[in-house]
């Protein structure tokens, strides 16, 4: 991609105009073009699905249900464990565990980007499902801290790593003008494995006992893998060879104010997910046997959260949905969670946090490709989840911490967790502005 002086200070774009016709009047006054032709250089035409397209957004479907959507679980772990294998250890101690994974998912995303770019998802993403069915199966016959770290922590945050990011990344070489909305509809397998993960998961603990339920969700889990193997193809562009670390990427406005955004979002994002089912629970609002419904009342928020969302932002600009609902995803901790005393006001608040965070997650992937050249879409998706690996990780610690200092009070947790996604989203908003100043305009 060329140095970005001649153009503005963000990305600069090869080739012509999409749709010149939408965008001529909005972007008069800019220096960019249209978001549509960001990713297209000259010698490739507008695409827009197709059949393998669509049969890679099955596929990737499947591969964030099995992935992400079971990681969106690790409440269910936690609660479990916090009363069984690991009782005798804090919350703020088994929270690394799922800390770990994101950290281990994020800070992965680079490497994984430049091999997604080099190779294409096939051989990144068998990688990953033999990674998840070991680590998995390891997980089913741990009884040590150490162990739930390094299987269910590292090994799966890889594994996931290895499914998740070449499945966006080959689905985003398919489209151009309905990005967005392709990549809603995958980012919704992981809302919805996260409303089956937990249920399951809960009931067979109960039935069947921990280890067989853990097999059983390696059984579902490798059964998606392989049919995201093999439907998920990516649309070759012109072969180019870059190094492992793109600075050019760092000199970019647009891309590093968006990756600050980011930041301070994950620092509390997943904190709601994490603590939700405690909290119900030691609230006295849901028994041990019935708290696990509010984490997948919550993901099944994030379902509609990943599909509505990235429908509209085709149609009103994906940097102009970004940021009103992660500011709203934000407010609502502060105002809705801060003020949930009964079982009715946690589940409103799950099903609302779930669908403005699920808008995060499904939208800020075409919002990094929207300002990426097609040979780098891999990489600067994985260069944007290796930045956001810290507060992923310290998250859930911080919390467990701050809950162990106010003994027991969530209000700590609660403050921190909204405050943080507030003020990433004015990083968001910056981001916007600098790409094009009109407020009109889709961006």
């Amino acid at each position: 991609m060329e140095d970005v002086e001649k153009q503005a200070d963000c990305s600069s774009f090869r080739g012509p105009s999409i749709e010149t016709s939408t965008y001529e009047n909005l972007n008069r006054h800019s220096a960019l073009q249209p978001p549509d032709a960001l990713l297209l250089p000259s010698n490739m035409t507008n695409r827009d699905g197709g059949w393998a397209g669509w049969l890679s957004v099955f596929g990737a479907f499947l591969a964030l249900f099995c992935s992400f959507g079971q990681m969106n679980a690790f409440g269910t772990y936690q609660s479990w464990y916090s009363h069984h294998q690991l009782s005798s250890h804090s919350q703020f101690s088994i929270s690394w565990i799922g800390s770990l994974q994101l950290w281990t998912f994020f800070f992965m995303g680079g490497p994984i980007g430049r091999l997604f770019d080099a190779y294409g998802p096939s051989p990144v993403m068998l990688f990953g499902t033999v990674l998840l069915t070991f680590s998995t199966l390891m997980t089913s016959i741990s009884t040590k801290y150490y162990e739930f770290l390094l299987f269910q922590g590292f090994f799966f945050g890889l594994s996931v790593g290895s499914l998740f990011y070449p499945s966006l990344a080959a689905v985003s070489t398919h489209f151009d003008k309905y990005r967005a909305s392709a990549l809603g509809v995958v980012a919704a397998g992981s809302g919805i494995g996260g409303v089956v993960y937990p249920i399951m998961l809960r009931q067979l603990f109960l039935r069947t006992g921990y280890a067989w339920a853990v097999r059983a969700s390696t059984l579902l889990s490798v059964a998606c893998c392989i049919v995201a193997l093999v439907t998920v193809k990516r649309v070759e562009g012109p072969k180019k060879c870059s190094g492992w670390m793109d600075v050019k990427m760092l000199k970019d406005a647009c891309f590093m104010l968006l990756a600050t955004g980011s930041f301070f979002i994950c620092l509390g994002i997943f904190t709601p997910f994490f603590y939700i089912v405690i909290y119900a629970e030691d609230r006295a609002l849901v028994s041990q046997n019935t708290g696990f419904y509010v984490l997948s009342v919550m993901n099944a928020g994030g379902v509609f959260g990943r599909i509505v969302p990235a429908i509209l932002s085709d149609k009103m600009g994906r940097y102009n949905l970004l940021m009103p609902t992660s500011f709203l995803a934000g407010l609502s901790c502060l105002v809705f969670w801060m003020l949930a005393k009964t079982m009715i006001a946690v589940m409103g608040f799950a099903a609302v946090y779930g669908f403005l965070s699920g808008a995060f997650i499904s939208v800020i992937t075409p919002c990094v490709a929207q300002i990426s050249d097609i040979n780098e879409i891999g990489s600067r998706i994985g260069a944007l989840y290796t930045l956001i690996s810290i507060p992923s990780l310290v998250g859930g610690p911080i919390a467990g911490a701050l809950i162990q200092c106010q003994g027991g009070s969530y209000t700590g947790v609660i403050g921190l967790s909204g405050s943080s996604i507030i003020i990433g989203s004015f990083f968001i908003l910056a981001c916007r502005l600098r790409i094009n100043r009109n407020i009109c305009a889709r961006v």
